[in-house]
């Protein structure tokens, strides 16, 4: 059985070192494949620029994205994830610091699974980490064609 990836949509370099270290601490091992826009969020799903030729029926087991995102944002790549039915049940984490209701609103709106406002305290923020790493990689239980299909 192939490892479960991450996939995290992230541009802000401090958020994204601040990621992976909270996923170091609390111990989770897996592969995290990191797009710094989303654009490159969206080729990486669907295998194309840079990503042509991987096979994309290996998907992550969860997204973790961002709003303020360059070229194409978050919430435009969520659309695009819930409108293709190879990704339409890939369970999406939109983890921002966006606090705005109509971020909330149009997240759920679009298909999100959770909208979760990163902390701005460490040790808050590697609890929160801990906690999506648990649910979404061990509790969480995709369908058996996979969370992605």
């Amino acid at each position: 059985m192939k490892e479960q990836v991450i996939l995290l949509v992230e541009d802000d370099p401090a958020d994204e070192a601040l990621t992976m270290h909270a996923l170091e601490e609390n111990h989770i091992g897996n592969e995290v494949v990191v797009a710094r826009d989303g654009a490159e969020a969206l080729d990486y799903l669907f295998g194309r620029a840079e990503y042509a030729g991987r096979d994309i029926q290996d998907m992550p087991q969860v997204v973790l994205l961002d709003l303020k995102l360059p070229k194409v944002d978050g919430l435009e790549v969520l659309r695009q994830i819930r409108s293709d039915k190879r990704t339409s049940i890939l369970p999406v984490v939109i983890l921002t610091t966006s606090d705005e209701e109509d971020d909330i609103v149009r997240g759920y709106q679009l298909g999100a699974n959770s909208f979760v406002r990163k902390p701005i305290d460490f040790d808050a923020f590697v609890n929160v980490v801990k906690q999506l790493g648990l649910y979404w990689l061990v509790i969480n239980k995709c369908p058996p064609s996979g969370c992605a299909k």
